[in-house]
This record gives structure tokens, sequence and C-alpha cells, in this order.
């Protein structure tokens, strides 16, 4: 896998004080992304043990509330495995903060793959310019998601995340 950065002390991509991982590869191509430098799977650098360990060490802080993935796509092909392996580590070692992650594909889609198991949060839609609203919090567009996935995982519903 590879990324592009490693964002730290981040209030926008989700619900508190959180470390992002921004991912390289998307096969989506939302017109009017944010991030189209991060599409190219070959972009960025290696995901390294060196930058492993930045990543750990970011979110041993005592005020980080978590982990984000984004991108990029953390669910495309080439991510999956590794992100995987990562959310599940992330879970071991800090039980208590939380897996957010950002993808184009739908719920309805992804909602069976192994990583689900480690997200607690999840925001799906491919982002639509024409239902782009700044005012929109963790998201977009309007058509986007956020999901509370393992509430939806164990009732087998779809639940809509609720801010604490």
């Amino acid at each position: 896998m590879r990324y592009h950065n490693i964002t730290k002390d981040d209030m926008l991509n989700g619900e508190g004080l959180r470390v992002v991982l921004w991912v390289s590869g998307c096969d989506h191509g939302c017109k009017g992304c944010h991030n189209p430098i991060t599409w190219d799977p070959n972009g960025g650098v290696p995901f390294d043990a060196t930058a492993q360990k930045e990543l750990f060490e970011a979110l041993r802080q005592d005020y980080i509330s978590g982990i984000t993935f984004s991108g990029g796509d953390p669910l495309f092909m080439g991510n999956r495995e590794e992100v995987t392996r990562l959310a599940k580590q992330f879970k071991k070692r800090f039980p208590e903060k939380s897996t957010w992650l950002y993808t184009g594909y739908r719920w309805e889609e992804i909602s069976a793959l192994p990583v689900m198991e480690y997200i607690d949060v999840l925001v799906d839609g491919r982002f639509v310019e024409d239902l782009k609203n700044p005012k929109l919090h963790w998201k977009g567009s309007s058509n986007q998601r956020i999901i509370d996935v393992q509430k939806s995982i164990k009732t087998s519903s779809l639940y809509l995340y609720q801010a604490e």
C-alpha cells in the first residue's frame, strides 16, 4: 500500500482530535473531489515500517480520539488488506479509541468485508459535486451517510451515527 500523508491533530475527519492516514488509490473519480492527487495507486510513498511507527506514535497520545482512514479510498482493492491489518492492530492497541473510514463505496457493497469488524464509523458514498454542502458535518455531499458500523452489523439494519 502507498500513502500521501499522516495528518496529526485533525478535527475535520471524524469526531474529536484524530490522526488521519491518507492512502493512495481510488477508482471512483468523483468530479470535484478535494483530493484527486490521491487517486493514483502508484502515487505517494510506500507505507513501510517507518510510516507505521509514525502513525502509531501519533495515535498513542492521550488527547487523540482515534484514527481515520481516508484518501484516495481505503477500500480501493489494493488497500483493503493493509487497511484491515492496520485497523485490527489499532483496535488491539487502543480499544478505547475510535476508527473512522471514508469510502466512495456504499455500505450495501462493503458491509461484509472483514475490515468492518474494526471500524466504528463509516462515511460512505461517492462525493457528488451537485450535492456539495459546506455546512455538512464530516461529509462533503448530502448523499453520503455517516454509519454506526458496529450497531449496523449487530442488528443487520442500517444505523446512522449519532454524535455523543
